[in-house]
């Protein structure tokens, strides 16, 4: 099997941030929370809280939407385009996909393009709170093991190093770059 990052990896951007972009152009009385949202990262980066719950501010947002599926779905008909040609080209049914992006958001789009493994940070849709740890670095690990106790992982796509526990356990591992450069992680 096949495993990939997605932002940055197989999706040129960030589908986080580009989400709340779109929102912010639909729903624009969003922005309300942006103060809220700075203080979050501040006291991120002061080590002042967890990376979930700073995420969980940022996501905040959610409860300010009115139909977040219908949202979703809207977003991924405007950005699916964003998804790298190489990834399509090599595109498995048995991938998996594995990211510390939302759950309810990359699961619409890997529906779509008929991935059937997908490993996420698992959010409220509704509330942007995190129901548990934010899927990234070793956490990524961790519920691949959960998920899939016994895979064995033949090639691994990231575009950053935080991904390393990942890499270590694939036969084969390659850095991505712009989600269109692709050399071996070394």
């Amino acid at each position: 099997m096949n495993a990939y990052d997605f932002d940055g990896t197989i999706y040129r951007g960030d589908s986080s941030v580009d989400f709340y972009v779109y929102c912010l152009i639909r729903f624009p009385w969003i922005l309300v929370l942006l103060p809220y949202q700075i203080l979050g990262i501040l006291a991120y980066k002061c080590r002042l809280c967890s990376k979930e719950s700073e995420k969980s501010i940022f996501f905040s947002f959610l409860k300010y939407v009115p139909d977040v599926t219908q949202a979703v779905n809207s977003f991924w008909k405007k950005n699916k385009k964003y998804i790298a040609s190489w990834y399509l080209q090599q595109q498995k049914q048995d991938d998996i996909i594995i990211s510390a992006s939302p759950e309810f958001l990359l699961a619409p789009l890997c529906s779509t393009l008929g991935v059937t493994h997908l490993i996420a940070s698992r959010v409220d849709m509704h509330t942007g709170k995190f129901i548990d740890k934010n899927c990234y670095g070793e956490e990524k690990v961790h519920r691949l093991q959960e998920y899939l106790p016994n895979v064995q992982i033949s090639h691994f796509y990231s575009d950053s190093r935080s991904d390393s526990p990942l890499a270590q356990i694939a036969a084969q591992s390659f850095l991505v770059k712009n989600a269109t450069h692709l050399s071996n992680w070394n």
